[in-house]
């Protein structure tokens, strides 16, 4: 089985203070990872993590979003790519701290864009590492955009990419939200499921974050997700909370957590 996992940047990091990881949480989630690839032998697994309060800070900070046309937004760009890094290197860490056999694949040094689609990316030494089973690591990132310069990609839609080449069994994306609201604003009632059925109706009801997020927040996951799902019916997609504790190794065990993504 091979699963996709992203641990979210609003999970590893308080989006509220800039550049602040949350060591102890991705400790947790490490030891969790570990303990269900454990029991379950034949797990194949693609780990994704987003930019959190690193990358999105410094997104905002210069003006990165949907399309780069000012000179000075480049220093803006690297910056962003500096502090994906940064974070990126600290997840890095306590992952192989935890024994789990990472190996990080940046986007920004393998995919090239057009008009925010991936039109290139050698995904190659990311096979060759599942086969090897190792754990191929990738995350939120800057992308050089023929149409627009530079933009920034989400894990969710590195992912729905990736699913292009490498389609997984299921997708695991871990946050602090319990899963999907239909009314984020107001808490008012969890999603159990979403389907093409009743996306439609939700739609106007699913808000972004409250903290800075340019990649889109919740709304822009459920898009990407149920797009992919249209294309890749097989596929399942969990949203749901990698907060409290012991979810994560029971949505990698196959447990109902979150709210549930599918064709049907």
């Amino acid at each position: 089985m091979i699963i996709f996992l992203k641990l979210g940047g609003s999970l590893i990091t308080d989006k509220f203070k800039p550049n602040t990881a949350l060591p102890a949480t991705i400790s947790r989630i490490a030891k969790e990872i570990s303990s269900a690839l454990n029991e379950g032998k034949n797990i194949k697994l693609v780990l994704g993590h987003g930019s959190g309060s690193f990358g999105h800070a410094a997104a905002n900070e210069y003006g990165i979003g949907e399309v780069i046309d000012k000179e000075t937004q480049w220093a803006g760009f690297q910056k962003v790519w500096s502090s994906a890094r940064d974070l990126n290197n600290i997840v890095i860490s306590i992952l192989i701290k935890s024994g789990l056999p990472v190996i990080s694949f940046p986007p920004s040094s393998a995919i090239t864009a057009k008009n925010k689609k991936i039109v290139h990316w050698n995904t190659k030494p990311i096979e060759r590492s599942i086969e090897r089973k190792l754990i191929p690591l990738i995350f939120g990132d800057v992308i050089f955009d023929e149409s627009r310069g530079g933009i920034i990609l989400s894990t969710e839609a590195l992912f729905r990419g990736l699913a292009e080449i490498i389609q997984p069994d299921l997708i695991l994306l871990a946050g602090i939200e319990e899963g999907v609201w239909d009314d984020y604003r107001k808490k008012g009632k969890l999603l159990r499921t979403i389907s093409p059925s009743s996306y439609q109706t939700i739609v106007p009801k699913i808000t972004s974050s409250k903290a800075s997020d340019v990649t889109g927040g919740m709304e822009s996951k459920v898009k990407i997700m149920m797009e992919l799902l249209e294309k890749h019916p097989d596929i399942q997609v969990r949203i749901f909370s990698g907060d409290r504790p012991g979810n994560v190794q029971k949505a990698l065990q196959g447990e109902d957590v979150g709210t549930l993504l599918t064709s049907l």
